[in-house]
């Protein structure tokens, strides 16, 4: 199977390590065990490290069930991570010519991996003009009875855009007259800035509905590798049938950890909403004083998509920046839009390398 570079992972294993000024990182300050832990009445160490349960235990399953408004235990299947999950859905899903709808910026994996399969894959550009929010016309015109699968990243990486529950609505009624099925990733769901912090999920709203979701973001777990697909137990018990050939189980400790955190899920919530506002409110304080460059300001998620008005393309530019500031920043030209840079709002050293990029900028 030939499958197209993934830029944006290439890119950060090519550059993150050296950085002084990391800002392309995508996750809130991670948690540590003993933070985690704390208050637990368990003994990590009297774990029995087997398999444990195959598909998850059903005391994860059951905490990821209740993120969700309709959905049980059955409807759940726990993965490697949200990338092992889109690909046991890429796998489970499509066949060589089913056409595939992918809205852009986004994960790559969304559109290069049905490409290797075999897909025939359109993207579809969302524009700075709309907010980073799909044109429901445009999306019409684009979809057909053709088309098997629409891919969508709701709060979106690289823009930070949050589709409103009203529009979803809409896209599930053109999904509906079309029979297509829908992929939403939303790992970074439950860090909506403005409103309620999860939006409403795909899998909810949608018979045909497939809604992935992670422990790295939002839960500032990315270490335990550990994501999950939620959607109709037809689907599931195909996407299990796949996974036996790439997965067979999740570590139990994964699992254990995972539960954890679910069931504190509300004070992990509310510290990393604390620091994703106070992070925010420096990036928009910079973004004012910065004259070359403009933005979108992000409603969800950890990552802002930043147009600037320099002469150099975003490659060029992100190498030099580093090579001279020792500041990180990830190229659009890896999410496939020219003139933009993706920087990570949550980064631990934000000011510093923003005020950085700056004087690069000016000189």
């Amino acid at each position: 199977m030939k499958i197209s570079p993934f830029k944006v992972e290439e890119w950060m294993n090519q550059y993150e390590s050296s950085a002084l000024y990391d800002l392309t990182t995508t996750c809130i300050k991670p948690l540590t065990i003993s933070e985690l832990c704390k208050d637990t009445n368990i003994d990590i160490f009297d774990v029995p490290m087997g398999y444990g349960d195959i598909t998850g235990s059903e005391r994860l399953k059951n905490n990821i069930s209740l993120l969700y408004a309709n959905q049980k235990n059955e409807n759940i299947t726990v993965t490697h991570g949200a990338i092992g999950a889109n690909q046991l859905i890429f796998n489970s899903l499509l066949e060589k010519g089913d056409e595939v709808v992918c809205v852009v910026p986004t994960y790559q994996q969304h559109y290069s991996l049905p490409e290797s399969l075999g897909a025939n894959v359109k993207l579809y550009f969302l524009k700075a003009e709309n907010n980073w929010l799909p044109d429901l016309d445009e999306l019409s015109e684009m979809v057909s009875s053709k088309t098997k699968l629409l891919c969508i990243n709701n709060p979106n990486n690289p823009t930070g855009s949050v589709i409103p529950n009203w529009m979803l609505d809409e896209i599930v009624n053109i999904a509906e007259k079309n029979r297509f099925w829908i992929l939403s990733d939303e790992v970074y769901r439950g860090l909506n800035i403005i409103g309620n912090p999860y939006s409403h999920s795909i899998a909810d709203l949608y018979s045909k509905g497939i809604s992935v979701g992670s422990m790295s973001k939002t839960y500032s777990l990315p270490g335990l590798r550990l994501g999950w697909i939620c959607a109709r137990k037809d689907l599931i018990n195909e996407i299990n049938h796949q996974r036996q050939y790439n997965t067979i189980s999740i570590g139990i400790l994964d699992d254990y950890f995972a539960s954890v955190a679910l069931e504190k899920k509300d004070i992990i919530q509310q510290r990393n909403f604390n620091i994703l506002k106070n992070s925010l409110n420096q990036f928009t304080d910079w973004l004012v004083s910065e004259p070359f460059v403009e933005c979108v300001i992000p409603n969800g998620g950890t990552t802002a998509f930043v147009k600037y008005n320099k002469d150099q393309k975003s490659r060029d530019l992100c190498k030099r920046l580093q090579n001279r500031t020792g500041v990180a920043l990830l190229p659009g030209e890896t999410f496939e839009v020219e003139g933009y840079l993706r920087i990570g709002t949550c980064a631990n050293n934000l000011k510093e390398g923003l005020t950085l990029f700056s004087e690069y900028l000016h000189s």
